[in-house]
């Protein structure tokens, strides 16, 4: 057995007789890298979890806005459109000899706190997501009834639906002075397929639908003594006035900026288009220091870890003297000692990220799917990525650079001892 591997077996075993203190300095390493390690996997699966929200959508149409805004309300259902763009403007657009499919979306309801969207049947024909997968039924089919409705994997699963199920809908967001529309009821025709993206926290009916159960209301609230049934407003169905946004997919994507700009300058009314990259890019921009302050963070918790190291070897040193004198006295060297203590500090490093990466990898597999349901956060356990491995890297050698420290200081000391040896 060559030298060096004696040394550290040596090593080893010395950090086994002291395995009570040095446990909590694993531990501490441990927990430092697994919050740096789960910062990098939350923060580029979310990224990605976010891009992969929509895919082939050229640009989405709404009224003269922001575009992130637009962006958030259009895709991710969050906030709200303070105008909405009139219908005639969305068929105007659908008509253009450069545009393959839209695919129109109307938002303002929801049911027990899951958005509820009016579309058509293209949705389901042409929103792609991820690498443009189309969307699948679990269960069940698109709605064709006036009076039914698909509902997304994730709310299906948390409120216990399935195909068949009669449902009433809500008029706004929910809240509690909200009104019901259960003078309504819709009936479940399908249940989507997990998609990992908004869709799968989301109830679609047709724009028909919205525009039914609104029937009968002004300013947001049903008339005073006013009733139509189902069956009357079956009979009501018209198209609908306005509606929140239109996704639109174009037959060469080269002219996207073409139709862009027509859009802009359309003439009838004000429209903002936005491509759905850029859109997302902005958004990145704008958490871009947040990230970088978490990130700052874990990093200081990182070396703390490291600090704790050294001065767990450091404090030690005075009570191994002896052990390293008889180190000496037998024939080691002073880089012998050093290499000894600087290879005693590296194990315990490389022992508290491994444990950080199990530890990452088991709270992935039981958090997972909590977060899911409740952020719609879709968090996988695999093996470490790209940036995971120079992250992991990266601790081991700062590591190894905060081990040599103790190391340097016992190498000194070793050399005196040695001198005091000789005399």
């Amino acid at each position: 057995m060559s030298r060096f591997l004696c040394l550290l077996l040596l090593s080893a075993k010395s950090a086994w007789n002291r395995r009570g203190t040095l446990a909590l300095v694993v531990c501490s390493i441990a927990l430092s890298a697994t919050l740096l390690l789960g910062l990098e996997r939350i923060r580029s699966q979310v990224r990605e979890s976010f891009v992969q929200a929509v895919s082939g959508t050229d640009l989405i149409v709404g009224a003269r806005g922001g575009n992130l805004q637009l962006m958030l309300y259009a895709i991710f259902h969050l906030g709200g459109a303070t105008h909405n763009m009139g219908f005639k403007s969305a068929e105007a657009i659908a008509q253009n000899p450069e545009v393959a499919w839209t695919i129109p979306i109307s938002l303002g309801d929801s049911h027990r706190g899951y958005p509820v969207v009016g579309t058509s049947q293209d949705f389901f024909a042409h929103y792609k997501f991820r690498n443009r997968e189309a969307i699948t039924f679990a269960k069940g089919e698109a709605f064709t009834d006036l009076f039914e409705v698909v509902v997304g994997a994730q709310a299906a699963r948390m409120l216990g639906y399935e195909v068949g199920h009669k449902i009433s809908l809500t008029h706004g967001s929910g809240d509690a002075l909200a009104t019901e529309h259960d003078d309504m009821p819709f009936t479940i025709s399908g249940i989507l397929a997990p998609t990992g993206t908004p869709v799968d926290r989301s109830l679609y009916i047709s724009l028909a639908a919205m525009e039914a159960i609104h029937l009968g209301w002004q300013g947001g609230a049903p008339l005073p003594g006013l009733k139509i049934s189902p069956e009357q407003a079956k009979q009501f169905i018209q198209e609908p006035e306005s509606i929140t946004a239109l996704l639109v997919g174009l037959e060469k994507r080269s002219r996207v900026f073409a139709l862009q700009r027509d859009i802009h300058e359309y003439q009838d009314e004000a429209l903002t288009a936005v491509m759905p990259g850029v859109a997302m890019d902005q958004i990145w921009d704008m958490v871009d220091s947040g990230e970088k302050a978490l990130l700052l963070v874990s990093i200081l918790v990182t070396i703390t870890g490291l600090a704790g190291l050294i001065a767990a070897i450091l404090a030690g040193l005075g009570e191994r003297r002896r052990e390293l004198t008889i180190l000496r006295s037998v024939g080691a060297r002073p880089a012998d000692i050093l290499i000894l203590l600087a290879a005693e500090g590296f194990l315990l490093v490389v022992s508290g990220v491994l444990i950080a990466v199990f530890a990452l990898a088991l709270l992935l597999h039981f958090l997972s799917p909590t977060l899911t349901d409740m952020y719609g956060i879709v968090l996988q356990a695999s093996a470490p990525s790209v940036a995971e491995w120079w992250i992991i890297g990266g601790i081991c050698v700062a590591g190894f650079l905060a081990s040599l420290i103790p190391a340097t200081k016992a190498y000194r000391l070793s050399l005196a001892d040695g001198l005091a040896l000789s005399r």
